[in-house]
């Protein structure tokens, strides 16, 4: 097992990267203020991992309510937050009762934001069952929900006690998923760290089969990025806004085409190559590295192309990106592979030759 540390001015929990840890709770135990527990897990998960996690929990003595809500993006809504305030309340969970996400991103940013909200702040842990959770949306303390108009655009920063990925929970990751989180891995390649990059593209078909150890690695690797980068900017004032490549465009495509008919890596794929090629048209970026990242998406079964939204459309969803600054787009684009920087400055006539471009097909489809 490995175990990194994410430290704040005000706060320091541990990441557990390894097997088999989903039933060693004596993992949770030190990090559970009392002995009671809500398990907020959906219902493709909890026939996969709930029971097992329960049975654990409760030969310790752990008291444990199950909360199980409708599985995808589009339930990441009010409605099915107020699930979990309704059986908190409803079991009379106290402001000590710690929530626990068992899943993948959707749960662990509504479990983090219910938490955040009940009774001023209760404590969470995050148990990612997805590999995007694992590198990505589990670490680090963003939660939110999504708004018809914006993906995320209503939230809070609150971070957990711990977080446990158990690289076991990913064999029962159907493909499309898999590769989704492929997204948010090659992400960290590609803003930060150009040898890691490289190593993605000499491991890729072994990362693909699933071998654990490589696996363990990448989420390792990307668990520490992230613990630094979050440690540095916890509330993205600054450095942290770099982990959003390709996210403005990727928003876009999710909102656009309807929460859920694009899995969010899927959509941060496509904006990326989106993002690499606005790069390039502003001269930072050469058509054999645009080449490069499109390769390597497509190498982990990724999409490369995004659907046509028309460019009024495209530029409407933009508008409502959380890094728009005083009325003006702001992108996360590559002054050079492995070097990603905000920029605020992007013609309007780059943006209309990119989401009319070489990259964007009329197919609606993802896959």
């Amino acid at each position: 097992m490995i175990t990194l540390d994410l430290t704040l001015p005000d706060t320091r929990y541990p990441i557990y990267i390894g097997e088999n840890l989903l039933t060693q709770v004596a993992l949770i135990l030190p990090h559970l203020p009392q002995k009671k527990v809500a398990i907020v897990t959906n219902t493709v998960v909890a026939p996969l991992y709930l029971a097992p996690l329960v049975a654990a929990l409760e030969a310790e003595g752990v008291a444990v309510t199950p909360i199980i809500l409708p599985d995808g993006e589009a339930f990441k809504t009010w409605e099915t937050l107020n699930l979990i305030f309704d059986a908190l309340l409803s079991t009379r969970a106290e402001r000590k009762t710690t929530l626990i996400a068992l899943g993948g991103g959707v749960a662990g940013d509504m479990t983090g934001f219910a938490a955040a909200c009940y009774q001023r702040g209760a404590p969470f842990i995050q148990i990612p069952t997805t590999l995007l959770a694992q590198v990505d949306s589990s670490v680090g303390g963003k939660t939110a929900i999504n708004h018809p108009l914006g993906k995320n655009m209503i939230g809070a920063f609150y971070q957990p006690r711990a977080v446990i990925a158990d690289m076991v929970l990913l064999d029962t990751l159907p493909a499309r998923e898999f590769a989704a989180g492929l997204a948010e891995v090659i992400k960290y390649g590609l803003l930060g760290d150009v040898a890691f990059l490289g190593w993605l593209e000499t491991h890729m078909a072994a990362l693909v089969a699933r071998d654990r150890t490589v696996l363990a690695e990448a989420v390792r690797h990307c668990c520490q990025m992230k613990a630094d980068i979050v440690g540095e900017d916890e509330k993205e004032t600054g450095v942290r806004a770099l982990l959003n490549l390709g996210h403005t465009f990727g928003h876009a495509i999710e909102a656009g085409m309807g929460y859920g008919a694009w899995l969010h890596g899927e959509a941060v794929a496509a904006g990326m190559v989106l993002a690499a090629e606005t790069s390039r048209l502003m001269g930072w970026l050469t058509e054999a590295e645009v080449a490069r990242v499109v390769a390597v998406l497509a190498q982990a079964g990724l999409p490369t192309h995004s659907p046509d939204l028309g460019v009024d459309a495209w530029l409407g969803h933009m508008g409502h990106d959380k890094k728009v600054e005083n009325g003006q787009l702001r992108f996360v684009l590559l002054e050079a592979l492995g070097k990603a920087a905000v920029k605020s400055a992007v013609p309007v006539a780059v943006l209309q030759q990119v989401l009319q471009g070489t990259y964007i097909q009329q197919a609606k489809s993802p896959c």
